[in-house]
C-alpha cells in the first residue's frame, strides 16, 4: 500500500496505519475478510478503503464499492480517480442516472476486467452487473443497507474479502451483539486540522439573534443547514415543518437570499439536483429533514440550525450536525427545555 499513500497529499494518522495494518493482515491471510470499519465523519475512512482497494487491485483482483445515494457515490468517485488514476487505476461510476448506452458500455467493460474499482448505488447489485474478478467489497454507511443487499454484492465474487463501513458511534458490546461475524477496527483519531463543531442551546426567545447570525454568515460567502422534525405541518404535534419554516424564512426572513428545501418523500432525482445546487454554492440556505445526514460534503456550510433539538436522539443528533469538515461548524440548538 506504499505507492497509494505517498500520493497522498497529506499524512495518514496513527489510528488510520493502525487499521490499514489490521486491514492489511487480513487480505493477505487465506481467510476472506470481513471487517467492521467503525469512525467519525472526516476521520479517513474513505481513504483506507482506497488503500485497501489500491492493493486488491495490486494482487489481480476488482473491487466493488457501494454507497447510499448517488450524490456520496460522485463524491467518492472525485476522491478515488484524484489518487489513484496516477497509479492507472481505472475507476467508473454506476448509478440509476446514466443514460441506456453508457451502462452496456460499462457493464461490457466491467465484465472484461477493463474496470479496476466500480463505484456506486443499489444499481451495483442488479443481476446484469457482472465483474470479471471481484476480490473487494466496499460498503459506505452500512446500516442504510439490508443483509440481503451487502450479501448479495458479496456473491458477485468468489469468497471476496468484505469492508463495510459506518460514521454511526457503536458501542464495542453492542458491535460484537449486531455484528459478531465482523471484526471490528475503530478510527478514534482526527486527523489535526479537523475544524472545531461548537454547539449552541437557544429557544425561540433568541429567533433575531439567530437570524442575524445566519444572515451574517451568509454575507460572509457561507452557506446554513436549517433542519426540522417534520416535512408538512401537523396539528396535534406543535413542531416545526420543512415547508413551514421554507415559507416563513423565504417569504418574511430572508427574501433577499436562495432557499430551498429537501425531504425524503421528494423524488431521488430531485433531491440529488438540489444537493448538488447546495454544493455549489447556488444556494444559500438548505431547509431539510434529517435526509441530509447522507449526503454531499459541503465545507462551505458553516452553520446548522436544528428546530425542535428535543425531539431528536443523541445519535441522530451527532450524525446530521457532522456536515463540515474544512471549516468550523456551528450549531444551533432550538428547544424548549
Amino acid at each position: 500500500m506504499s505507492d497509494v499513500i505517498h500520493e497522498l497529499p497529506f499524512k495518514l494518522t496513527r489510528a488510520q496505519t493502525r487499521v490499514l495494518e489490521e486491514i492489511d493482515q487480513n487480505m493477505e491471510s487465506e481467510k476472506s475478510m470481513n471487517r467492521l470499519l467503525q469512525g467519525d465523519v472526516g476521520s479517513g475512512k474513505t481513504v483506507v478503503a482506497m488503500c485497501a482497494s489500491y492493493k486488491a487491485v495490486k494482487g489481480g483482483y476488482q473491487v466493488a464499492m457501494m454507497a447510499p445515494t448517488a450524490i456520496l457515490a460522485k463524491q467518492h468517485l472525485e476522491n478515488f480517480q484524484q489518487i489513484l488514476e496516477k497509479l492507472k487505476i481505472r475507476c467508473e461510476l454506476l448509478i440509476s442516472g446514466i443514460s441506456k448506452k453508457k451502462k452496456e458500455e460499462l457493464l461490457q467493460r466491467l465484465a472484461t476486467g477493463e474496470i479496476d474499482v466500480l463505484i456506486g448505488t443499489h444499481a451495483i447489485i442488479e443481476e446484469n452487473v457482472v465483474f470479471k474478478n471481484l476480490g473487494l467489497v466496499v460498503t459506505d454507511e452500512q446500516h442504510r443497507f439490508g443483509v440481503k443487499q451487502r450479501t448479495k454484492i458479496a456473491q458477485k465474487g468468489k469468497n471476496p474479502d468484505v469492508l463495510v463501513m459506518t460514521a454511526t458511534p457503536i458501542p464495542r458490546t453492542l458491535a460484537l451483539i449486531l455484528y459478531g461475524d465482523l471484526d471490528i477496527s475503530i478510527i478514534d483519531e482526527l486527523p489535526p486540522n479537523r475544524k472545531k463543531i461548537e454547539t449552541f442551546a437557544v429557544n425561540k426567545n433568541m429567533t433575531q439573534r439567530v437570524d442575524a447570525f445566519i444572515e451574517k454568515q451568509i454575507k460572509q460567502g457561507r452557506q446554513a443547514y436549517i433542519v426540522c422534525p417534520l416535512v408538512e405541518e401537523n396539528e396535534e404535534l406543535d413542531l416545526q415543518s420543512v415547508k413551514k419554516i421554507h415559507e416563513i424564512y423565504q417569504q418574511k426572513v430572508f427574501p433577499q437570499y436562495k432557499i430551498e428545501y429537501l425531504h425524503g418523500k421528494m423524488r431521488p432525482k430531485e433531491k440529488e439536483e438540489i444537493m448538488e445546487k447546495f454544493k455549489l454554492g447556488e444556494i444559500d440556505i438548505l431547509i431539510s429533514t434529517t435526509v441530509i445526514e447522507v449526503g454531499v460534503d459541503v465545507p462551505n456550510a458553516n452553520i446548522m440550525v436544528i428546530e425542535n433539538a428535543q425531539r431528536f436522539g443523541l445519535a441522530r443528533l451527532t450524525s446530521i450536525k457532522r456536515k463540515s469538515r474544512k471549516r468550523r461548524l456551528s450549531i444551533l440548538l432550538y428547544t424548549k427545555i
